[in-house]
């Protein structure tokens, strides 16, 4: 597996420009969240085109599907399947890449899934459960055991793109400002830069809508208010 530090280090870029692949993978996932399958499809044939492995895109959208739901995540899943067979019927061989790594930790997935959390946070773990957690631990335990553990500990995709596709389905499918406003910040930890944010503002726009763009925006804007104030 990799470590933190080096799952970070490939978004850590001298470019503050968005690059196409990341591009290809926030209008992937927005297109997935929307259920928007005809411009989802054109999206998956732009990753391909982009550069982006067949495995790379099945990680984007297996991510999908803790933020979306199980349905778009494998809607999105069967519209990549029939992007393949058309790219493949035309004589085009997409590259497969490479497959997830085994995982070796002996520890539980609850510490793994809480030490992950903690250092993309790069905040300390609570002492002990407040809010929704508290009132439902069991959600704390499927958050820490498979989101983190599970889904984020797989190795396909680094942390900042995860993050990518993170934000990209929150701020897709709306009404879930405070989840947003954590994960933009846990994207600007990985190595995104506010120039990128702003970037993924503007592709939002183009795939989600002016109104879901404008409530990303507003709650941007108060994410890196909070920051430059530390």
């Amino acid at each position: 597996m990799f470590s933190f530090q080096a799952k970070t280090q490939q978004t850590k870029t001298a470019h503050k420009s968005l690059s196409i692949q990341e591009k290809s993978i926030i209008t992937v996932s927005s297109f997935t969240a929307n259920g928007d399958l005809p411009k989802l499809k054109a999206a998956l044939n732009e990753g391909l085109q982009a550069g982006l492995t067949v495995n790379e895109i099945k990680e984007v959208l297996v991510h999908c599907y803790a933020y979306c739901g199980f349905p778009r995540s494998i809607r999105g899943l069967q519209t990549f399947m029939t992007v393949l067979e058309e790219r493949k019927a035309k004589g085009i061989e997409d590259i497969a890449g490479a497959d997830a790594s085994v995982i070796t930790e002996k520890t539980t997935k609850y510490d793994r899934g809480k030490k992950i959390l903690s250092e993309l946070a790069k905040t300390p773990p609570p002492g002990k459960l407040s809010g929704y957690s508290a009132f439902a631990p069991v959600i704390d335990t499927f958050l820490k055991e498979h989101l983190f553990a599970d889904i984020f500990e797989r190795d396909v995709l680094a942390y900042a793109q995860r993050e990518l596709v993170t934000i990209a389905v929150i701020s897709s499918i709306g009404d879930a400002e405070p989840m947003l406003q954590g994960h933009l910040s846990i994207a600007l930890n990985t190595g995104i830069s506010r120039e990128q944010l702003l970037e993924f503002i503007s592709i939002i726009k183009e795939t989600a809508g002016s109104e879901k763009a404008t409530s990303a925006q507003e709650v941007l804007n108060e994410v890196l208010k909070n920051r430059k104030s530390l």
